[in-house]
């Protein structure tokens, strides 16, 4: 398969990355390293909690949904990184034993004026969970080289 390019992403375009099941025992493990709030490590817990029950770190959800994409498509592109996140926003917990996918929609795309040889294409990523429920969304914009540096896009 040859790399994906900025020339390659088209505003409207969606895809699909996934499934991967999530369980109890890496949500634990990921919350014991680097989030250990109750809600995340014990059930009893956690039910006492505003998820009422188990619920991963939404780091640990934004770490999920940067492996699936990267599988999905960054490694094989010609991605040169990120200058930042604009916005997560952590709607539903993710629950252990939850089957999740990644959505992926392409919403804007622009040449770099600075960089010739690359271009930005700003993405909504949505993870979701086997009913549809949108459990994290995440808006950022992704450089890209250009398989044409300075071309007119």
């Amino acid at each position: 398969m040859s790399k994906l390019h900025w020339e390659d992403f088209q505003p409207g375009a969606v895809a699909v990355y996934g499934p991967r099941l999530v369980t109890r025992e890496e949500i634990v493990a990921f919350a014991a390293e680097f989030d250990p709030q109750p809600m995340h490590l014990d059930e009893a817990a956690a039910r006492a909690t505003l998820l009422g029950g188990l619920g991963a770190s939404g780091w640990h959800s934004c770490c999920l949904l940067m492996r699936m994409i990267a599988d999905g498509f960054i490694l094989e592109s010609s991605s040169m990184g990120g200058p930042g996140v604009e916005e997560v926003r952590w709607l539903a917990p993710l629950r252990p034993g939850t089957r999740i996918r990644i959505r992926s929609t392409v919403v804007d795309k622009r040449a770099s004026n600075s960089r010739p040889e690359m271009g930005m294409v700003k993405f909504q990523f949505e993870m979701l969970d086997e009913t549809d429920v949108i459990l994290t969304t995440l808006g950022t914009t992704l450089m890209f080289g250009r398989r044409e540096p300075g071309a007119r896009p």
